[in-house]
């Protein structure tokens, strides 16, 4: 399939304290650039995809850099806009042994989140594209961020673009609006042709808390793909925690005709595992891009999450030939 893959959403600025340390408890702070939609299209770009990222930034120095970040791993920033206004900032405590790792939003009233929808023009945007990608985080941000997500699956669904989405679900941003985002979800989820969600975010959408409950998975999915009839294939990974740096990580792939699920892994001394899910996402989306099966899409896309595991930061940096190392356990020093 040719055409490039588009992903739209807020980009972020990350700052994490020191491993080791509470947030403020030395006052130096690690920074990165960031966002769900910007980690999939990075991904994508550093396995030869073409990616184009689609988004407002503030027109400033942040902005900027935010820019440049994408451009420098291969991203076509055509799609950015800027307008006058703050940068989306999230503050992350790295956890350490059995102390989890915890997150800060700063995002009210970013340029992203104040952008007018109108503003994008979607014609231009996805002229060329094959996919669009989206998360369901941009429109935990605000009404305007929603209605420009929703516009852009509803352009991309009129142009015959496929259309994949994360579910991303962010409890604390929805929980500032007041809602639990369900109804703007669901009406998301409908445009999707690929989605990222598992038994929560099921039964999240559709008002059936049973449907979270262990062992009622496979439930969960059938009445996914029953509610919403333009949905194909609905992947997710599976994660057993022992501490904060010792995981083990498997996937699943459902399809209306059938399932498949991938081999784990077992990840030791895990160096930053934010990111991981969209890392999953780019690794799905290159393998269906790139005309494979769906079996061998899952598993890249599973090594691929895995390999984010150890690259410190939002970005998946990890190249095609590093993700099949990790797919073929490959330890050896490459020469």
């Amino acid at each position: 399939m040719k055409g490039r893959i588009v992903c739209f959403g807020e980009m972020l600025l990350r700052l994490s304290s020191p491993a080791g340390q509470l947030l403020l408890q030395t006052p130096q702070l690690d920074t990165c650039i960031g966002g769900a939609e910007a980690n999939v299209a990075v991904s994508l770009a550093r396995f030869g995809q073409p990616a184009a990222m689609a988004s407002t930034l503030p027109d400033n120095a942040l902005g900027w850099a935010a820019r440049d970040q994408l451009r420098m791993h291969g991203v076509a920033v055509d799609g950015l806009r800027f307008e006058p206004g703050r940068m989306g900032l999230y503050f992350l405590t790295p956890g350490a042994v059995m102390r989890p790792s915890e997150i800060v939003y700063d995002r009210a009233g970013s340029a992203f989140a104040l952008a007018d929808p109108a503003a994008y023009n979607w014609t231009e945007l996805l002229d060329g594209a094959a996919w669009l990608h989206v998360s369901g985080v941009s429109p935990a941000v605000g009404e305007q961020a929603a209605q420009a997500v929703l516009d852009a699956m509803t352009a991309a669904r009129a142009r015959g673009v496929q259309v994949s989405y994360d579910g991303n679900y962010r409890a604390s941003l929805w929980a500032a609006r007041g809602s639990d985002g369900a109804g703007v979800l669901r009406t998301l989820l409908a445009q999707a042709d690929l989605a990222f969600a598992g038994p929560r975010d099921i039964a999240l959408l559709l008002g059936e808390p049973g449907l979270a409950q262990q062992g009622r998975a496979e439930e969960a999915i059938a009445a996914c793909f029953a509610a919403f009839p333009q949905l194909q294939r609905l992947a997710a990974t599976q994660r057993a925690q022992d501490s904060v740096d010792q995981h083990t990580l498997s996937a699943t792939l459902h399809t209306r005709q059938g399932a498949l699920q991938a081999g784990s892994y077992a990840m030791h001394g895990i160096v930053d595992r934010i990111g991981g899910g969209d890392a999953f996402a780019a690794g799905m989306l290159h393998g269906l891009h790139s005309g494979w099966s769906d079996s061998e899409a899952l598993e890249f896309a599973l090594a691929a999450a895995v390999a984010k595991h150890s690259i410190a930061g939002d970005f998946n940096l990890a190249s095609v030939a590093q993700v099949e190392a990790v797919r073929g356990g490959r330890l050896d020093v490459q020469r």
